[in-house]
């Protein structure tokens, strides 16, 4: 077990987020006999790390201060030296930087994956950020990009060559994230009345996931249809600098005892199950951990066009999709949904069985295992014939 590969996974901050419950499902759900896993943060690592499930699971942070990774690289190039991982996986332009010390340490082979959009870079323009990926491309053997908007991105403005490149769908737990034959209690919620009808959303309360946008739907929202007033109500988890904003919207409207803001949990499986329709606003997305874990828990989703959710939500089918930035569009679509609840179930329906069909948490983990075990083939073999 000792002569395991050793792969190590850097990110930028491992902390709650869709990009980290990725690593954490790969590294839980990977075969122990396969690899061994590391994970590095060019930061920091929080309690999330607790969601690793596996006791041979090593963790560092690096605790870089703001500005490049110049000046981590002989941190970076000495723990490489030393774990001497066969595979070190970085994400995002974030930890892309990691790539070089890795090249200069001796690591066997680079894999760079593509997670989403940066707020800064939120349709994929910004030409600084494809000349970065371009200069770091010869330290990387192979890319993933979780989306085929992100894998097209990288083949184009980025031009890497489409042979170095695979697109792969993030996976989610069916067994966890699953439908409940009624609506279920949610802990500490004031909505659990069954006379409520639940919109809800989870995540990171920060500008790219534009949550403000969703707190001013819902106004208009009951504006548009002061009938749903008595039974419409607003779930957002998640902590951030949005979150304040977001409850001051609702207040200054005089909703604020029509929706629950409780901050960060780590419920969310029975929290999706306590919910009638779940709605992601964000500004950007690579391929939506959340938007999954919501078709799997059989809700009917609303969410912004952009990135890989136009990917996963299939209009009139799995839920709706709106424009960014636009709260009568979402209001409108959040209306429409409430109103047609017998539809918004089939929706939800259709969605479980996409999940079943496409994203499972099996196929997922086969791809990335299939990805390492043969690049490290090709890199064995290329050694062996010098």
């Amino acid at each position: 077990m000792s002569d395991r590969p050793l792969i190590a996974h850097v990110v930028f901050r491992f902390d709650t987020g869709g990009l980290e419950n990725g690593v954490v499902n790969l590294i839980n759900c990977m075969p122990k006999d396969a690899y061994r896993h590391t994970v590095i943060a060019l930061t920091e690592i929080t309690d999330f790390r607790k969601r690793i499930v596996r006791d041979d699971v090593d963790f560092f942070a690096l605790n870089k201060p703001p500005g490049h990774a110049f000046q981590i690289y002989p941190a970076l190039f000495r723990l490489f030296r030393k774990i001497r991982p066969a595979i070190v996986h970085t994400r995002n332009l974030g930890a892309l930087e990691a790539t070089l010390p890795a090249w200069v340490a001796g690591v066997p082979v680079c894999v760079h994956g593509e997670h989403g959009r940066d707020v800064e870079d939120m349709h994929g323009t910004n030409k600084k950020y494809q000349w970065i990926r371009r200069i770091y491309s010869p330290f990387v053997k192979h890319y993933i990009a979780l989306s085929k908007d992100l894998e097209h991105y990288l083949t184009y403005p980025v031009g890497i060559a489409a042979k170095r490149v695979t697109q792969i769908y993030n996976g989610v737990d069916a067994s966890r994230f699953h439908p409940s034959p009624n609506r279920r209690d949610i802990v500490g919620s004031p909505f659990n009345h069954p006379e409520f009808w639940i919109i809800g959303t989870a995540g990171r309360m920060q500008t790219i996931k534009d949550q403000t946008t969703l707190a001013k739907a819902f106004v208009m929202a009951m504006e548009q249809a002061p009938s749903l007033r008595s039974r419409l109500r607003l779930i957002m988890v998640g902590d951030g600098p949005l979150r304040q904003r977001a409850f001051s919207i609702l207040d200054a409207a005089g909703l604020s005892d029509c929706a629950w803001l409780p901050g960060e949990r780590t419920d969310i499986p029975d929290i999706m199950r306590g919910l009638n329709c779940f709605v992601l606003p964000s500004l950007g997305e690579g391929v939506s951990n959340t938007i999954l874990e919501a078709m799997a828990s059989g809700l009917p989703v609303i969410a912004t066009a952009v990135g890989g959710n136009k990917e996963l939500v299939i209009e009139d089918q799995t839920g709706h999709l709106v424009p960014p930035a636009d709260p009568a569009a979402l209001a409108k679509a959040i209306v429409e949904t409430a109103n047609a609840s017998e539809n918004a179930e089939i929706m939800g329906d259709n969605a479980r069985s996409m999940v079943e069909k496409h994203y499972s948490l099996s196929a997922m983990v086969r791809n990335y295992q299939q990805i390492y075990d043969r690049l490290l083939f090709q890199r064995t073999r290329q050694l062996a014939s010098r």
